[in-house]
């Protein structure tokens, strides 16, 4: 969507700060112990508590409250039986809906003790992060937010998974534009305009290029031995730096 008046943009800020606040207090929830079943029911108590509508089970049918992937998981994973576990790298993805406006985040973790490999590799998918929303202002090419997470993932010895992409939201949870990916494309002639809603979502992986459903059908594995990070931010695109709608509270 396009921010066109006041309400919108009030309606993107409200809604980016709730699943902000759900996604930094799942990921501090974390523990050894704790099943992502258990985890997820926090965020959905969060939600309903906050006002709010989980955005892939409105949209999707998804068989969660969010989207939470550990270890081998790249993405889409399903809260369940499985239990965390020390060391383990554990993914929140957190999008919901309030008031017709969409909002999505994400963010990586790794539980003690954490690896150096792992440190690292949720080091660069954040940098990755920040140098991406550093190319995002009106008229700028979309492939250049694709050019500056490959050159972060390239200098930490990473790799990006090209299946997995940023994209539009606002009114609903995946709009225009579509396939904002983490890597550069130098065929995408598209350019950003002044209020689109987009999410910026690096994954960077140690080993996985592509990834691919498992029998759940959702969630996303490449190479069983490989790890990945995501964080994501959704941002209003405007003539300067963009506005970051899913900050962390302690960082507003």
């Amino acid at each position: 969507m396009t921010i066109e008046n006041q309400r919108d943009l009030d309606g993107i800020l409200a809604i980016g700060r709730i699943v902000a606040e759900i996604r930094d207090a799942m990921l501090a929830a974390a523990a050894p112990g704790m099943t992502t079943a258990e985890l997820d029911e926090m965020g959905g108590q969060m939600l309903s508590r906050l006002g709010a509508t989980s955005a892939p089970m409105k949209c999707y049918d998804f068989p969660g409250f969010t989207c939470i992937s550990v270890n081998e998981e790249a993405a889409h994973g399903v809260p369940g039986a499985r239990v965390i576990g020390e060391g383990d790298i554990v993914n929140v993805d957190v999008s919901a809906e309030r008031d017709g406006y969409f909002a999505d985040t994400g963010g990586t973790t790794v539980v003690a003790p954490v690896a150096d490999e792992k440190a690292t590799l949720c080091r660069a998918t954040e940098l990755a992060l920040e140098r991406a929303l550093g190319q995002v202002r009106a008229g700028a090419p979309i492939n250049m937010i694709g050019k500056a997470i490959e050159d972060v993932a390239k200098s930490h010895r990473l790799k990006t998974i090209k299946n997995l992409a940023g994209h539009g939201l606002g009114r609903s949870l995946h709009e225009d534009p579509e396939a904002i990916v983490g890597f550069y494309d130098r065929k995408d002639r598209r350019r950003l305009e002044y209020g689109q809603v987009i999410a910026v979502e690096p994954f960077l992986s140690t080993r996985s290029t592509f990834v691919s459903e498992t029998d759940d059908g959702w969630t996303l594995v490449g190479d069983p031995a490989s790890r990945s990070a995501q964080f994501e931010h959704t941002v209003i695109v405007t003539d300067g730096a963009p506005i970051i709608a899913t900050r962390s509270l302690q960082a507003a």
